[in-house]
């Protein structure tokens, strides 16, 4: 009998223009520590987990959100739970992020790290709370 191999998922990778500038926005919004190599950082929970790696792409372009049939689109976004959507958004927009102009739920922002990419606020919500 064939086992299967173990997989673990140790981080998501994002393309930018520059990696370490892009790694030092979310670096300021999760607070993890990162380590540094050329064209490549990564940056992790100090108590373990998946974390985010960023890759110095020079042919990198800015993903379209919503997405354009001529345009380069989304591939994926980050959806990070906050404990304050007000705040966190606020502390978003000082570290360099800006809002979209669209919004498809009144429970969630969308915002664009430095780079481009869409990713998502949101809190937690109990249901029926």
């Amino acid at each position: 009998m064939t086992t299967q191999p173990r997989f673990t998922l140790a981080a998501t990778t994002l393309d930018a223009p520059d990696a370490l500038g892009l790694a030092q926005f979310y670096q300021g919004l999760l607070g993890w520590p990162r380590r540094v190599e050329p064209g490549w950082v990564e940056i992790a929970p100090p108590d373990g987990g998946p974390g985010l790696s960023f890759q110095t792409e020079p042919l990198f372009t800015r993903p379209r959100w919503p997405s354009t049939r001529s345009e380069q689109q989304m591939m994926m976004h980050l959806d990070i739970e906050v404990n304050d959507l007000a705040s966190a958004v606020e502390h978003a927009l000082a570290l360099g992020a800006t809002v979209t102009d669209f919004q498809p739920q009144d429970d969630v922002r969308v915002l664009f790290d430095p780079a481009g990419h869409p990713f998502c606020l949101f809190e937690r919500t109990v249901p029926g709370a």
